[in-house]
Order: C-alpha cells, then structure tokens, then sequence
C-alpha cells in the first residue's frame, strides 16, 4: 500500500504513509519534503520572500509596476495627487438618503447637473479645454468651443465614455459648452444626436460609490415592486463633504477655512497634495447648488444661517461663472458681454441679501465679492495663467449651470 501509485491524468507521484498522529492519512511525498523545509546543507540559503504579492511570505498587494508609472505621470501632468471621489460622486453622495439609500424623486435638476460635472471633471483633469480662438470672448463662456486635448482615459467609466463621444464628434464638428451638456442630458430634438446622451449616469455613479465601499447595495420593496438601494456604508467620506460645504458657505471672512479643503485621496492621503483643490471645492458648491441638493448639507444650521449660506453660494457662482475668475463688467477686454447674465441675477441678490443683513444688525459681516475675494485669488494661482483654456472650460460649465431655472 505504501507503494501505491496514482496514474490519474497521466501523472505517477510515489505515496508514503503519513506518520503524522492528527490526519493518520495518505501524504505526498513532495508535500512532506515541503513541510520539513530544505536539507542541513542548505540552510544558508538565502530565503525567498514574494515581495509585492499577497503570497505567503509577502508582504504587500499585488501591484503592477507600470500602474504605479501611469499613476505618477498622470499626477505631474494635473499638477498634483487625484482626490478619491469625482465630481460627480460628491454630488450624488450629497443627494443620496442615509439610510434609505435613494434619491428624492422630485429632483428633475440633478441629471442636468451630473452631466456639467463631467465636463467639469475632465477639464480639471486636463483632458478637454476651449478652442483657443481670438474671436470666443465675442459670446458668453457657456456658448465657446470645446475640444479634446487628451485622448487618453481616465480609469473613470463615464468620463472615459464622454471622452470618447467628444473626440469622436470633434473630428466631424466641435461643439460648445451647453451644447454638449444638453446632448449628454438627451435635451435634444435632433434624432441623430441621440446617441450623445450618456444612459443611467445616476445608476452607475451609486455602483462606483458601491466598489470604492462608500456605499452598499440592499433590496427595498416599495408596494408593487422591488428597488436596488444604496444606503451610505462609510458615513465618514459623506461627513468631510458636508464640513467642506458648510465650513466654506459659512465663513464670515474672505479666508478659505481650511477645513473647506480637506480632500481625500485613494491612497488616504488628503488635501495639501490634491489638484486644484480650491477649485475642485468651488465646484462642488456650485454644481450641488444647481443640483438643487445643497440644502441636504445644511441639515444642522438654522434657518438665518441657511439664508446666509445660500447668499454666499450665489456671489461664488456670480464670480466664478466669468473669465478671468471674478472679472467685473468692463474689466477686462471682452468680458462685458459675458457677464450680463448671471452677473446681473447675482447683484440684484446680493443687494437684497445685504439689505436683509442691515436689517438684522449684521451689516459688519463681508458679502458679495468682498466675501469670496479670497478664493478667487487661490483659485487664480491653480490656473496656469489667464489663457488656461481648461479653467476657462470651468468657468463656462458654471455658467451654463447657473442659468438653470431652479436658480433663477
């Protein structure tokens, strides 16, 4: 028996009586010469350790070199570390119930938000820009040319997909700022442009959260039929949103509250080595404020302090829905025409706001531009200079946003 041999599969591997008192089994022999570890005579060998992998005697997850080179290439070309959650997630983790894991069905202005952070995100990230024309200051940022300048993919599946759309259509036609945004939306009445819209963006956004584990999946029966929920799972990255949110439309000083910038990263690290995190701040306000999910942030502020944080909300976007960023009208050449829109929208409700402050005994207190002068300036030194085609990218997203009927 102990000579018995296995020629299964072709195979002949010797078996010999397990010793041992625990199986009182069968053993391979090779299986025991593994167990008692190499002869006397090489015992100074040196040992082999699977460094980077997740085998036994390593010590770290598998990783691939060449990852680690993209990921470090991409950072020197944004400028700086990439945060863990997009855009777009932010919004939809601000939008998304806590414990019941949906969105308020009432909401018809989020998906036309979602769609401007993606061009919102792949400007930031240097992938899309304006056409650099003389001629573009002559019409309002939102209605300039858009074009890619980067071809290459994000990791990100939509923003991947948008690019993908863009560069393909740019190469028969270049499209504006709202025009792509309304394409994306599926607000068009041109059937061949149908296929610009990008599908279930609310659906994939709440399965990414899901795979970065910020949210879980759970089946929830609402009377007639059953619905995929995500309820939040790690409350702690919802929680730094709504401090950033709240700490910077709460300020009483044109400072930027450094609380306002704690971005994390996926490597855990935060905000003094993220891109443009001011602007990326910035972004956030304004898209969640035309997303109309900006008041699920002020759940613990009282009802003045909500009023006010709405009013600091709306002189950002008034000076930032401009290029340069808080460019007055006639300031600068070419920037009266663009400002006429929102611009004036914005002073009317900052004259009304401070009315209401002098009222209340708080006219010491900054507003309007004097208010949010400080982050236009940290916003400016993001920008590589006046001419930054992708920053000026953003500034027309913001404007074509803040023309939304909710608003307004």
């Amino acid at each position: 028996m102990a000579n018995a041999r296995d020629t299964s599969s072709g195979l002949q591997r010797r078996r010999v009586a397990n010793q041992s008192s625990n199986s009182g089994g069968w053993q391979d022999e090779d299986d025991d010469k593994q167990r008692n570890g190499p002869s006397r005579a090489n015992t100074n060998e040196t040992p082999v350790y699977h460094a980077g992998s997740a085998f036994e005697g390593g010590s770290k997850i598998a990783f691939d070199p060449r990852e680690v080179q993209e990921t470090a290439g991409e950072e020197a070309r944004v400028g700086g570390k990439l945060p863990k959650l997009t855009i777009m997630e932010e919004i939809m983790l601000l939008a998304v119930k806590d414990k019941q894991g949906y969105l308020s069905f009432w909401n018809d202005n989020i998906s036309y938000a979602l769609r401007g952070c993606i061009l919102l995100e792949l400007a930031l990230r240097r992938r899309i820009a304006l056409v650099r024309d003389p001629n573009r200051r002559r019409v309002m940022p939102g209605e300039r040319i858009v074009e890619v300048i980067d071809e290459r993919q994000t990791g990100e599946t939509l923003l991947d997909e948008a690019l993908r759309l863009m560069k393909g259509q740019q190469e028969i036609e270049k499209l504006s700022v709202n025009t792509w945004i309304d394409l994306m939306s599926g607000e068009t009445w041109n059937v061949m442009k149908v296929g610009f819209q990008l599908k279930q963006v609310r659906e994939r956004l709440l399965k990414g959260l899901v795979d970065k584990g910020i949210l879980r999946t759970e089946k929830r029966n609402f009377l007639l039929f059953d619905m995929a929920t995500h309820p939040v799972a790690d409350v702690r990255s919802k929680e730094i949103i709504i401090n950033r949110v709240v700490s910077l439309l709460t300020s009483t000083t044109s400072a930027i509250p450094p609380q306002a910038l704690i971005i994390p990263t996926a490597d855990r690290e935060r905000s003094d080595e993220v891109q443009c995190k001011v602007t990326r701040t910035v972004c956030l306000v304004c898209a969640s404020y035309a997303g109309s999910v900006l008041d699920n942030a002020f759940g613990r502020l009282g009802y003045e302090d909500r009023e006010a944080a709405f009013g600091r909300c709306d002189d950002i976007l008034t000076e930032f829905c401009v290029w340069p960023f808080g460019a007055q009208e006639g300031n600068a050449a070419g920037t009266g025409a663009v400002t006429s829109g929102v611009s004036a929208i914005g002073q009317a409700k900052r004259r009304a706001a401070a009315a209401n402050r002098i009222a209340a005994g708080s006219s010491g207190e900054l507003y309007g531009r004097e208010a949010v002068l400080g982050l236009i300036n940290e916003a400016k030194k993001e920008a590589k200079d006046d001419e930054d085609l992708s920053f000026e990218l953003v500034a027309g997203v913001l404007e074509v946003l803040g023309k939304l009927d909710s608003l307004l």
